[in-house]
Order: C-alpha cells, then sequence, then structure tokens
C-alpha cells in the first residue's frame, strides 16, 4: 500500500446505519429522503460445470484454457465455449453442458433435481462450494475424460447482494430470504434463499430449471424478496 492512513469508505459506513436501522424495524431498512430501491434480478441457473485448470486441460488438451464466451450477469463470471459431457451410472449421459468460468480449485456439476433422475445420480442440495461427501460422475471432453469422485450437487437457491443492498433488506451474509413469483397461471413463495454477500456482488437471485419453470419465471409478472423471518413454532 502507497499510504499508512486508512481511507473510510462513506458508502460503507452508510450501509452499516442503514443495517442498523433494519434490525431496530425488524425488516427492511426505510430509507428516509431517499428513493433508492434496488434492481433485482432473478436468473435461471441451467445445469452446468466449473473446473480446475488441471480437468480443463485434461478435457479439452495440454494449455488449453477456457474461452469466454459470454459474461454472466456478476463481473467477472462467463458461460465458456467449452462444453463437456456428464456420465452418470449406467451409462446415463448429459450431452453439451456448459462450463462456467474462471477456473476453480476443485471441479464441480450443479444440475436440476429433473436431471440428477436423467442421470440416474442421487445428489444432494448443497451450497457452492460445499461438495464433500457428494455423488461423483464422470466428464468427458474432446480431448478425454475425467472421473470426479465427489462434486454433483443440486444448487441450492441464493441471492448474490452486495452490502448496501442487503443493508435495504435488513439481511447479512449466511442469512435466508424468501422469494415469491406470481405468474398468470400461478404464484409460488421460494423459501430458504441463502445470501451470499460481496461487495462486487450486483443483486441477483439464481434458482434453478425446475423452480424457474414451476413458477413460470418468463411470464412473471410481480417478483418480490423479503428477508425471511425465523421460524416461531412451537416447541422450538
Amino acid at each position: 500500500m502507497s499510504s499508512a492512513t486508512t481511507q473510510i469508505d462513506p458508502q460503507h459506513i452508510e450501509a452499516m446505519v442503514r443495517a442498523a436501522i433494519a434490525k431496530a424495524l425488524g425488516g427492511a431498512a426505510q430509507e428516509s429522503g431517499s428513493s433508492y430501491v434496488p434492481k433485482l434480478v432473478v436468473s435461471i441457473s441451467a445445469r452446468h460445470v466449473h473446473l480446475t485448470d488441471e480437468h480443463v486441460e485434461k478435457l479439452f488438451g495440454p494449455g488449453k484454457k477456457l474461452t469466454p464466451e459470454k459474461d454472466l450477469y456478476q463481473d467477472g463470471f462467463y458461460a465458456a465455449a467449452e462444453t463437456v459431457m456428464i456420465v452418470g451410472p449406467r451409462r446415463r449421459m448429459l450431452p453439451n453442458v456448459r462450463v462456467l468460468g474462471p477456473t476453480r480449485k476443485a471441479s464441480q456439476v450443479e444440475l436440476a433435481f429433473t436431471d440428477t433422475i436423467s442421470l440416474g445420480i442421487d445428489a444432494p442440495v448443497r451450497h457452492s462450494g460445499d461438495i464433500k461427501g457428494t455423488p461423483g460422475c464422470v466428464l468427458v471432453g474432446p480431448a478425454g475424460a475425467v472421473e470426479l469422485h465427489e462434486g454433483v450437487i443440486r444448487a441450492a437457491r441464493h441471492v448474490h447482494i452486495n452490502p448496501r443492498d442487503s443493508a435495504y433488506y435488513g439481511v447479512k451474509n449466511g442469512d435466508f430470504m424468501s422469494l415469491t413469483v406470481k405468474s398468470p397461471q400461478c404464484s409460488v413463495t421460494f423459501d430458504e434463499v441463502l445470501v451470499r454477500e460481496d461487495p462486487n456482488s450486483k443483486l441477483e437471485v439464481h434458482i434453478d430449471t425446475d423452480e424457474g419453470n414451476a413458477c413460470d419465471l418468463d411470464h412473471a409478472t410481480t417478483i418480490e424478496l423479503k428477508r425471511l423471518e425465523p421460524c416461531k413454532c412451537h416447541g422450538h
């Protein structure tokens, strides 16, 4: 660092104040004198694969790097041009599954419930990165194959959020929220939406393909995200 002087970010202080107000109110912070309303994006996260650098080379060739093809909503993340085939028990297969970048320290496969049925894999619902004890599979690329001994999950629904927006909603990292989607043919509320707070995140909820179809997200007329109140059931 060029200077030992600590610079205090006014926006960070403002976010901390809003968070304190939100906690006191027991709900989303009401910004007196402010018209700020977060821009909420809800995205369907279709089946995809995250790979290590080593596995990229095994699947696509020595020295191969992922080729960014389309930027995702979160800055720095992208859908790569590369795809793989996922092979489950008894040679059940899902072809042309997209690889997302950048690469990670551990390879991971994220599927919807319907996908796991097709593959014959009993994959648990886990948050991204929590793969210990999960089933594995075989990934096949144009240059080779990789056997994963673990890493196949059904990704738990979650919301990417920054400190300003988490203060607006009165939540913090690790909390849970609910998402209500109203469409002409149905109305669905998803609970247990994990809050994943990061200063660089843009407000975005990720649900899988089955969930997106269940709520008819493409024709949604109203979408509401709010803090999930703790259960007040008797005996808990």
